[in-house]
């Protein structure tokens, strides 16, 4: 029998109706929760992050030393609105968050419910010690001062402000052409740095607070973005892309006139370039989350696909030859940087190339050390104060949730524990088998094969075929960190358990 739905494709001898009985519901499967969009404070042992349970999306919180987590917000409709882009006070008191997804190309915002009052993408800021969110206003991406004094965010492609500690209402910072986005503010809070698009190419800007100036930064016909400070302020770093590069939709894209970093003084805007792509492969930048990070010792960490792989390099902000820190075939993802910047936090699939994993690595080089053994899912690690590190996990069975990691003392432990709906079939879910086989022109596919429970030996079944778009979405050897391919984990574990070999 052969039937073809979509992307599912089932094949096998038996009927239908030698399936057998179904064991758990794909409601089971798909109202647990999936945790995203982890941040920590600068200054306090605290985390937040977003809970999607059966659609119905709030903002979590935990607290050291317990880092128990609990919910802050209180929505309880299925309305479609993404919550994203979460910020925190350096104190850890104040929490901000985007409710809302992002206009289209008319300017409308998803209403997936039509509501007849139509939605809005808001930034809202809550307190941790409780009462109901406070709306800012319209816009994104909400970044907070290093002194917690302002909250700086985008309205219609210009900068805005919020104070942080007394509610008041937002103000537009200063005016300038172009759309402005990659806010950054200074180590002493006085200047916030931004890169400006003007469509075909953008420029690093920074204003002053006090002085009410915009200076523009060693300007070009280039486009110029991601700019970070050095840690005592007196420097800038921003990565230069030449003119003239469009990167296609989904083509792939590898080689283009080599992208560069540049170092400016902040004081008088005077830049030099310390580093630039080879010719070839990798000529073109990679993102990751997270951008470049300027770590002790004045070391920049950047990511670079010099091999086809995307791997973290160090480079002296003076300049020099760029050191390779995470060898290894695999792709290397979310990045942060430790309290006392001398850790370069990650996540990769190297050396389990079907899951991902935390490392650390110094960032002036020596040999990546692997934080989480094991065969779960770990990514998007952010440091705490105290020294621990929270993240998200999953593995085979459990769905995307909080941890904190403290390297000193043992594994992750989960910080929210009752989040997890009660009916949740997890003992009922299989381990997936990591199989690899050759496409005609011998490429090695990596496919994950899924066996019903108690399957006698040499006993057949039907089977299912899953494809799932394209080659830069890799399904892993459980639950995803990508919501949608998280979904789709979740519907190959309810067709296994109604009998079904699955691949």
């Amino acid at each position: 029998m052969r039937v073809v739905t979509g992307f599912i494709v089932v094949a096998g001898w038996l009927t239908i109706g030698r399936v057998e009985a179904q064991p758990i519901t794909i409601e089971q499967l798909t109202s647990a929760p999936f945790a995203q969009a982890l941040v920590t404070a600068d200054a306090a042992p605290v985390m937040a992050w977003v809970h999607n349970t059966k659609g119905v999306r709030n903002v979590w919180v935990a607290s050291g030393p317990s880092y128990t987590g609990r919910q802050l917000t209180s929505y309880s409709q299925d309305d479609g609105q993404e919550i994203e882009e979460l910020a925190l006070s350096p104190d850890g008191k104040t929490v901000y968050f985007v409710r809302g997804g992002a206009p289209n190309r008319r300017g409308e915002i998803p209403n997936p419910t039509s509501d007849a009052a139509g939605q809005e993408q808001l930034i809202w800021r809550a307190s941790l010690a409780g009462g109901p969110p406070t709306k800012i206003g319209n816009g994104t991406g909400p970044v907070v001062s290093p002194k917690g004094d302002w909250v700086a965010f985008t309205r219609g492609g210009q900068v805005w402000v919020a104070p942080v500690v007394t509610p008041g209402e937002a103000k537009q910072l200063f005016k300038a052409r172009g759309g402005m986005g990659d806010l950054a503010w200074s180590p002493d809070g006085g200047r916030l740095a931004f890169a400006s698009d003007r469509g075909d190419h953008s420029f690093i800007g920074i204003y002053d607070l006090a002085a009410k100036t915009i200076r523009w930064i060693d300007p070009s016909f280039d486009r110029d973005a991601a700019p970070i400070w050095s840690p005592d302020g007196t420097k800038l770093v921003f990565a230069r892309v030449p003119a003239g590069f469009e990167p296609p939709l989904f083509g792939p894209y590898r080689e283009y006139r080599p992208w560069s970093i540049r170092v400016a003084e902040a004081g008088n805007g005077a830049a030099k370039e310390i580093w630039r792509a080879a010719a070839g492969a990798g000529s073109v930048p990679h993102a990751i989350e997270g951008r470049m990070l300027w770590a002790a010792g004045d070391r920049l960490v950047f990511a670079w696909e010099k091999d086809g792989w995307s791997h973290l390099y160090s480079i002296a902000a003076t300049g020099g030859t760029a050191q390779l820190l995470t060898p290894g075939d695999g792709e290397v993802e979310y990045v942060a940087l430790s309290q006392d910047r001398k850790t370069v936090l990650y996540n990769s699939n190297i050396g389990d190339i079907d899951r991902r994993h935390l490392f650390k690595v110094d960032p002036a080089g020596g040999a990546p050390i692997r934080l989480t053994p094991g065969t779960g899912i770990e990514w998007a690690p952010q440091p705490l104060v105290d020294g621990s590190i929270a993240l998200l996990r999953s593995d085979a069975r459990l769905t995307a949730h909080a941890a904190v990691l403290d390297p000193r003392t043992g594994p992750a432990r989960v910080v929210a524990p009752g989040s997890m709906p009660a009916d949740y079939p997890a003992s009922a879910l299989v381990e997936p088998e990591q199989v690899i086989f050759s496409s005609a022109d011998g490429m090695a596919i990596h496919g994950q094969l899924f066996r019903p429970k108690n399957l006698p030996p040499g006993e057949k079944r039907p089977a299912i075929a899953f494809f799932h778009g394209g080659s830069r979405r890799q399904m892993l050897l459980g639950y995803h960190y990508m919501f949608y391919y998280h979904g789709t984990y979740a519907m190959n574990q309810w067709l296994v358990s109604l009998g079904y070999v699955v691949l």
